[in-house]
């Protein structure tokens, strides 16, 4: 007599546990999710302009996504990359939407970098800070940086996410350092003059 010893869904690789989605295994999402729940919801609420309600809705929409097209991974990449460029693609779908509606209910006229693996010298006290600087910056920039400093992302990574050469996601974060920097030595020294 055979025993089957139960699968360790917390060993398996994101990518194997996304084949067992394809494959209707809930236990395989439920690990999915724990692990990428909280990475998401940040990601949209400082996406989505802080604002939470919205951020547990797309990430409820990105999953139901996943759920009801898991097929649609592409096993040639990396999952984290996947899902952040799902993220991505949903975020500027959700900026051109408002701007649309925004026309409408206004009535408008319609007519050379180093590597960047060097980390930013942040104290902990200023995370805050830094963040809330990012609320200042265009989707792209703000986008480059979440998933550097946030998600840990490579370059080539995030590259491939935002569909950007490697060049200009450098520079993008690089833009971005300098300006949050700047932001924070005018704090630290009393001058709140942006």
């Amino acid at each position: 007599m055979f025993k089957f010893k139960p699968l360790n869904y917390q060993q398996l690789a994101d990518e194997k546990l996304i084949v067992a989605i394809t494959n209707g295994d809930s236990s395989a999402f439920n690990e999915l999710y724990k692990r990428y729940n909280e990475r998401l919801l940040y990601y949209f609420y400082r996406m989505l302009w802080n604002d939470k309600e919205m951020a547990q809705d797309f990430l409820q929409d990105l999953f139901i996504k996943i759920i009801d097209k898991p097929h649609l991974f592409d096993v040639e990449r990396k999952f984290s990359t996947w899902i952040f460029s799902i993220a991505h693609n949903m975020c500027k779908n959700e900026y051109r939407n408002r701007v649309v509606r925004d026309i409408v209910e206004k009535g408008t006229d319609t007519d050379s970098i180093p590597d960047d693996e060097e980390t930013t010298n942040y104290s902990s006290f200023q995370i805050k800070d830094v963040f809330s600087c990012l609320n200042e910056f265009d989707e792209m920039h703000r986008t480059a940086f979440l998933l550097k400093y946030r998600e840990g992302l490579s370059i080539e990574e995030i590259s491939s996410i935002l569909e950007l050469p490697v060049g200009t996601v450098k520079s993008r974060l690089f833009y971005t350092r300098k300006k949050i920097q700047k932001k924070l030595q005018h704090k630290i020294h009393g001058n709140n003059e942006y």
